[in-house]
């Protein structure tokens, strides 16, 4: 199926028909997140639906930060937020945040005082909690629910002017202590929080609820398709009620469902616990499913993306394997990262007797296979070589292929040696091969022959040691949604998620100056850490080379 004939989502679909109906002349998005921490790869998803939708009908896209709890947020989450998009390709038509609206806000607040729609409340948190009822069992009216509109707006001014203490009132609307949904049971619309905005300073002492702010937002701005995830689906409703009680811009609110990844958490609230515990290096340690965390371990945007064209939009919750993100990220990377040869730590070293001593070769080895004719690196070759432990085996069987007594290799993109003798220490370990070469199979200068088995390699005298941070999964368990109640999430933590070994790189890859991660030949695909200086360069990897995984 062509690229323009495929099956259209429900989004897709909707937004059709409403450009279709004239419902909307063009459509505005919005991605609304609260700067109290770092953007992961569900807000992947919802930046991909948001922006790629608004681009695919020539619509715009909003940044509007949702920043109503000044005890969470920090102008930190702000910046960060930003540059994760930025780097994902998006740009916003406008910057906005909640707090830009706080004083329309407050004028609707009290217009629902002034109609009878809400109330000051003296409750404690506790006593709204237990007052609130059931789904089976209706709430109770607060005590304070027939306060006149005119004791209700003079304690709300009053609230505003800070008389109070924090948790001392809340504003209300009075809308049904009976309603099935228990969301409309007179839900808090402001609070009491004596603290410090990161925009707004120590102007306001009351802030809205989420619930409160955001159609009102959405309203405000004119967004066309308001898109958030499913568990938003009960708060629509609500959303849909301030809007029309306030006769206000319609704005409408859209579901879909939210990404949830095996082997993997993305509640805000346990990552930060993780990085606070020092349970990982910070919100951008690789194994973090942070976009910075992400980024660093060497994921591209084109990675992401194709990983959230697959994965689609849909109504159902489902658990994704974080195998198909991994395949996108080899899939992306397979066709631009450039080669390099890196031997693992604990080598074996394979000395050519009969190659001259003193002599070195440099090779014209292509930087990407894909492209032979395209950019090439130069590679040493010498008499000493290291090649990796696992390439030599004593005692190998019939269809073993890479180096063993007597037996042939090609080192790749050079000659084919054979090993001669092995040498080994006083515990009996392998630690020195002699073997020949032979020079007549050098590539395009001679007579071609055929080996099975072709084996990476670093020149001794050339070499240049780097540090290697092999990163798996953070979590043992694939769906950290059925941790035992018994149990914390942190119980599940993978003791080997990472693991620091060395090796030893050919030095055209310490000259590497690109922005993609690179591939070491048969090992995985690595990126360079910003942690690297001159004296100790540090690799840490982006994924393996392949796995069993299908891709449908």
């Amino acid at each position: 199926m062509e690229e323009n004939e495929k099956k259209l989502n429900f989004l897709e679909e909707i937004i059709e028909d409403d450009l279709k109906s004239g419902k909307c002349a063009s459509i505005l998005t919005r991605f609304p997140p609260e700067p109290n921490g770092y953007l992961h790869l569900g807000h992947a998803k919802s930046l991909c639906i948001n922006f790629g939708l608004a681009q695919k009908y020539g619509g715009k896209t909003n940044l509007r930060y949702d920043d109503t709890n000044p005890v969470k947020e920090d102008t930190e989450y702000v910046d960060a937020i930003k540059e994760d998009i930025s780097w994902l390709g998006f740009s916003w038509d406008k910057e906005l945040y909640a707090s830009d609206y706080f004083d329309q806000l407050y004028e609707w607040a009290e217009q629902l005082i002034e109609r009878g729609l809400a109330y000051v409340d003296d409750q404690t948190q506790e006593q709204m909690r237990e007052n609130r009822g059931t789904v089976e069992v209706p709430g109770t009216d607060s005590p304070w629910r027939g306060r006149t509109p005119e004791e209700n707006l003079r304690l709300f001014r009053e609230m505003r002017d800070g008389k109070y203490a924090d948790g001392e009132k809340v504003l209300r609307a009075k809308i049904d202590m009976a309603h099935p949904n228990m969301l409309f049971r007179d839900p808090i619309l402001y609070r009491i929080k004596h603290a410090s905005h990161h925009r707004t300073g120590d102007k306001w002492c009351i802030y809205p609820m989420y619930d409160y702010t955001h159609g009102q937002c959405d309203s405000i701005e004119h967004i066309t398709h308001s898109i958030c995830t499913l568990e938003f689906d009960v708060h629509r409703p609500l959303y849909d009620w301030f809007i029309k009680t306030l006769d206000i811009f319609p704005s409408h609110q859209y579901e879909f469902a939210r990404l949830n990844l095996t082997y993997t958490l993305m509640s805000k609230r346990k990552l930060l616990e993780l990085v606070q515990k020092g349970y990982v290096a910070g919100w951008d340690d690789p194994r973090m499913p942070t976009l910075c965390g992400v980024r660093r371990r060497g994921y591209t945007p084109e990675a992401l993306k194709m990983f959230c064209e697959k994965i689609g939009v849909s109504k159902r919750d489902q658990l994704m394997d974080i195998q198909l993100l991994e395949w996108c990220v080899r899939q992306d990377l397979n066709a631009r990262a450039n080669r390099y040869m890196v031997v693992g730590e604990d080598p074996i070293k394979v000395v050519l007797t009969n190659y001259p001593e003193g002599q070195v070769e440099w090779f014209d080895c292509p930087l990407n296979p894909a492209e032979p004719e395209g950019a090439s690196r130069r590679v040493p070759f010498s008499r000493e070589l290291y090649i990796d432990r696992a390439d030599f085996m004593e005692d190998a069987p019939k269809k073993y292929f890479r180096l063993k007594p007597e037996g042939e290799v090609r080192l790749k993109y050079t000659y084919i040696i054979k090993c001669e003798e092995v040498v080994k220490d006083a515990e009996g370990k392998v630690v020195e091969l002699h073997c020949t070469y032979d020079p007549s199979t050098r590539p395009g200068g001679g007579e071609w022959r055929s080996v099975k088995g072709t084996i990476h390699w670093a020149s001794v005298p050339h070499c240049r040691e780097v540090e290697l941070r092999n990163y798996d999964r953070l979590f043992t368990l694939a769906d950290m949604s059925q941790v035992p109640e018994d149990r914390d999430y942190k119980d599940f933590l993978n003791p080997e998620s990472l693991v620091v070994s060395k090796g030893y790189a050919e030095p055209a890859l310490l000259d590497d100056a690109g922005t993609l991660a690179v591939q070491f030949e048969r090992i995985g695909y690595y990126f360079r850490d910003k942690d690297s200086t001159p004296d100790r360069v540090i690799f840490n990897k982006t994924t393996a080379l392949k796995d069993s995984y299908k891709v449908e």
